[in-house]
Order: C-alpha cells, then sequence, then structure tokens
C-alpha cells in the first residue's frame, strides 16, 4: 500500500510534500504563526491557480507547456484596464438598457451596490473574446512548428511583452488614475484597482477562524467552477479527441479527427484561462501590474504543474491542486521562517533562491522526463 503510494506519487514530490509540512512545524518554534502563513498560502493558491490551470489544455493536446502564457495575461491586462477605461460608460448603459426593456431590478441604485463585481464581470468578458483571438493566431502558429512548440511558444511570450512595452506607451487611454500625469498618455506600470474591483473575489463569502485564519472563499469557489468546467470540457467528445491528439496524433487522425483543429481550441483555451487567471490575480493583489509584469508569470505556472506530478504529455487538475499548494505553500513558508530564525529581513532574496530553485528543479525534470 505504501510502496504503491511511493510509486504514484514519486519521492520528489514527497521530499517536498515533507518539507513543507516542516516547515509549517518548525514555524511556532520560531515565532511564525501557522494560522496566518496557512492564510497566506490559500490567498497564494486561489490568485495562481487559474493560471496553472491554464496549463492543462495544450499539455492534454500535445502541444508542451505553454511557456507563451504571458500572451493570455496580455489579454487579460487589455481586459481590465478598458474595463477601467471604461467603467463609467459601462455602468449608464446598464442602468439605460434597464430602463430602455422594463427590467424593474437593473436600477441605478442597484448598479452602484454591484458596480465592483459587474467590474469585474466586465474585464472578463472584455479579456475572454481578446484572449481567442489572439490564442487563435497563436495556434494557428504552433501548428506549424510541430516538435519545437515549447520554443516557438516562449518567444512568442517574451517577444509579445516587449512589443506590449511600447503598445501601453502608444494606446490612446485617458482615464486620470491610468495614464501618466505629466505626459497626458501612456499607461502608469501599476494601477490600482481600489474602487473598481479590489478583492471582488477574495472577500466574497471569506471568514476568519480565530481571527487568524482567513479564508478567501469566493476566489476558492471560483478556482474550483473554473477546475470543474475544464474537467467536464475535457470529457466532452471535442476534449477526448483533443487528449486524442496529444496521445497519439497519427491515431487520432486515421480516426477523422482534424488534429490541427484540435491542437487550436486547445491553445485558445489555455490563452483564456490565462486572461481570466490574471485578473483573479490582481482582484486579489491590488493593482494591474503593465510592461514587464507578465515577463515572469509562465515559469511560476509551468514549475507548479510539473511539481504536481504533470508531464510535457499528460496532465490533470489534482496535479495543479497539489502543485499550486506546494509551489505557493514553499513560496510563502521558507522566507518567513528563515527571517524569523535569523532575525533578519532577507524575505525578497530568500523568495527568489527559493521561486528560482523551484522552476529549475521542475525543468530539469521535465527534461529528465522528456529523455
Amino acid at each position: 500500500m505504501i510502496g504503491k503510494f511511493i510509486e504514484n506519487a514519486g519521492w520528489p514530490r514527497i521530499i517536498i510534500a515533507l518539507f513543507l509540512l516542516g516547515l509549517f512545524i518548525a514555524a511556532p518554534f520560531v515565532g511564525v504563526r501557522v494560522d496566518t502563513s496557512l492564510s497566506n498560502t490559500l490567498v497564494r493558491f486561489g490568485m495562481n491557480g487559474v493560471m496553472v490551470l491554464a496549463m492543462i489544455p495544450m499539455v492534454q493536446a500535445g502541444c508542451g507547456l505553454n511557456f507563451g502564457l504571458p500572451l493570455g495575461i496580455i489579454a487579460g491586462l487589455l481586459g481590465a484596464t478598458l474595463s477601467i477605461e471604461w467603467n463609467v460608460e459601462i455602468l449608464a448603459r446598464l442602468v439605460e438598457l434597464g430602463s430602455q426593456y422594463k427590467i424593474s431590478w437593473l436600477t441605478a441604485e442597484f448598479v452602484e451596490a454591484w458596480r465592483e463585481p459587474l467590474g469585474f464581470a466586465s474585464a472578463v468578458i472584455i479579456a475572454v473574446p481578446i484572449a481567442a483571438i489572439l490564442g487563435w493566431f497563436y495556434g494557428k502558429l504552433l501548428n506549424r512548428v510541430k516538435g519545437d512548440e515549447m520554443m516557438i511558444a516562449t518567444y512568442v511570450g517574451f517577444s509579445s511583452v516587449s512589443f506590449m512595452c511600447i503598445a501601453w506607451l502608444l494606446l490612446p487611454y485617458k482615464h486620470p488614475t491610468m495614464v501618466w500625469g505629466y505626459a497626458g498618455r501612456g499607461l502608469r506600470t501599476t494601477i490600482s484597482v481600489e474602487g473598481y474591483w479590489l478583492h471582488v473575489l477574495s472577500d466574497a463569502l471569506s471568514f476568519n477562524v480565530n481571527g487568524h485564519l482567513y479564508i478567501p472563499t469566493g476566489m476558492l469557489i471560483f478556482f474550483a467552477v473554473m477546475a470543474f468546467l475544464v474537467w467536464v470540457f475535457m470529457r466532452t467528445k471535442t476534449g477526448t479527441a483533443m487528449t486524442a491528439v496529444g496521445s497519439n496524433p497519427e491515431f487520432a487522425r486515421a480516426s477523422g479527427v482534424n488534429v490541427d483543429r484540435m491542437r487550436t481550441i486547445s491553445v485558445m483555451m489555455s490563452t483564456v484561462l490565462g486572461a481570466i487567471g490574471i485578473i483573479v490575480y490582481e482582484q486579489s493583489f491590488g493593482f494591474i501590474q503593465l510592461y514587464m509584469g507578465p515577463f515572469y508569470m509562465a515559469l511560476p505556472a509551468v514549475a507548479s504543474i510539473l511539481l504536481g506530478g504533470a508531464s510535457v504529455n499528460k496532465a490533470s487538475i489534482t496535479n495543479v491542486i497539489i502543485g499550486t499548494f506546494l509551489f505557493q505553500g514553499i513560496l510563502t513558508m521558507t522566507p518567513s521562517v528563515i527571517n524569523s530564525y535569523l532575525q533578519t529581513d532577507m524575505s525578497e532574496v530568500i523568495r527568489l533562491i527559493v521561486s528560482n530553485g523551484m522552476i529549475l528543479y521542475a525543468l530539469t525534470r521535465k527534461v529528465r522526463a522528456g529523455r
């Protein structure tokens, strides 16, 4: 029984889990509250879960790990900034529609009371079609470079971030809280979402246990819903065909499956999930991070799903949950425990060492698995 468990989980994952457990056990002895640390881990899990979930469609379809995730993140950033730019117009239009079509509950009072959830919803609604269009072109590109998908995806991710560094300065945004004040144009590096949709998911149905253990219920429920939708889709006819393409493209083609179409759909799904994921991240973090912000977002997501037990060719919801919790748990616990033990503040240095170490391990494991 134990041997079967070790075989399924793998020693590296067991060692990482034991290390995280050890950090939680050591925390009280160095003055770190376990409940507060667990709260931070749950919050970071909710913030990053959907972006890690975005890895599944491309992996299952045989397109490899999505190092081009920044493309989806850029779509999410466009949705987020445009929702703020058009915030007043969107809310006014909703009130107008309520009056025009005699919808009794869609009043100015209702819109004002639900302003932040409506703002979050508008960001997602704007981002999804942008992500779908970018994902379609991205998928067509990957269909032309079969066998080198991850290399091309890395180039697409990094080059799209560089391109948007120029675009953020040139796009005609006018909102006073977003543009540089002295120039009157060009977006700021960071934009606060306070007053728009700050913590709209994090605080929804949230509660505290003993005043220290904070449970971000709304964010966890949102992740669960997104994971369930992905799980259901992967069991539909299209999802099954997508998995068949990833497992054996020649057999899938002989069975009448359009291989390129399935691959394109998987890339579009991954890009859309990435766009939604970054908006979930922003509502909890409190800021929209532009310019080089999306540059390093793909590597933690890739590392998380690999730590969870996924491979280049196979991934599941379980891999996402385990990997994200392990990655974010260690990233949260290690700096706080070591800082308290050494009685000094080295949190940023330790966080960089730990996060890059886990990313390096995960990528090395992927290379070995590929060989």
